[in-house]
């Protein structure tokens, strides 16, 4: 009987990165940061607006190199970007002059994966699974904000990565489309167990979506404190009213005062 091998697992030894901005001081961003994001779950980094997570995810995806330290993805070294792992942004990465068909087919069509037929059968039924068949000739300036953020995961999943990286993708959206975009990505993850690193600066998004939340310092930052989120899967928004979701809120939040209160005494 064979096993199926869970793959995306990330561990990092004492990342440090500064920058350099012309006529300015050094900022430094990250200060040996070490963390180990576990395969098959869902890894959500939270931290305050400046303290270096998108830097963090920039490494990971490998389109930013530290100064000091080391990532590794399965046991190998990160040192630049691949289809193993994909970076959805805070903005649209859709690229406006592109039917939506077109921005998911296009990765593999330039890496020749298959042929052209094969890989429009592939971007159809992603597109459909997200309730964007109708649209698939459509531009992304057609869409919702909703819409276009469901088009780039098609667009990541297409590439079959072993890791996702979110870089706040839902920041900017309504209340409402956040929380169905966030229902929309657990849909997913309880379907595929995709490994995922997932940034962001909201509690209640870490809480409702983690596995693990592993919560950085201001800057120059490090992971500071991790925290196991025991919360049922699959999840709904009828979890944040549950006695554990408020005892884990109410655990995150003492945490943060106390710090803060440290940095301001």
């Amino acid at each position: 009987m064979s096993v199926d091998v869970v793959e995306g697992g990330i561990i990092a030894n004492n990342l440090s990165k500064h920058y350099n901005p012309k006529d300015q001081a050094p900022i430094h961003v990250l200060d040996e940061c070490s963390f180990n994001f576990e395969a098959g779950k869902l890894n959500v980094v939270m931290g305050s607006s400046g303290c270096g997570k998108s830097t963090l995810a920039y490494i990971l995806a490998g389109y930013v190199s530290p100064d000091s330290g080391t990532a590794s993805i399965d046991g190998k070294l990160i040192t630049d970007a691949g289809p193993d792992r994909l970076l959805v942004f805070q903005e649209t990465a859709l690229w406006p002059w592109m039917t939506v068909i077109d921005n998911v087919m296009f990765g593999p069509l330039i890496r020749g994966d298959s042929s052209r037929s094969e890989i429009h059968d592939k971007a159809m039924d992603l597109l459909n699974r997200f309730g964007l068949g109708d649209f698939s000739n459509k531009y992304p300036g057609h869409l919702s904000g909703g819409m276009k953020r469901r088009a780039e995961l098609a667009q990541a999943l297409i590439n079959s990565p072993k890791v996702m990286i979110l870089d706040e993708p839902f920041r900017g959206l309504d209340v409402m489309t956040r929380e169905l975009m966030q229902e929309y990505y657990l849909k997913l993850f309880d379907d595929t167990k995709l490994s995922t690193v997932f940034i962001t600066s909201e509690l209640e998004e870490a809480l409702f979506l983690a596995d693990r939340i592993y919560i950085m310092s201001d800057a120059p930052s490090k992971i500071v404190r991790i925290v196991d989120v025991d919360l049922p899967r699959p999840r709904d928004m009828s979890v944040i009213a549950s006695k554990e979701y408020g005892r884990l809120k109410g655990e995150i939040l003492d945490y943060i005062y106390g710090e803060s209160t440290k940095s301001t005494a």
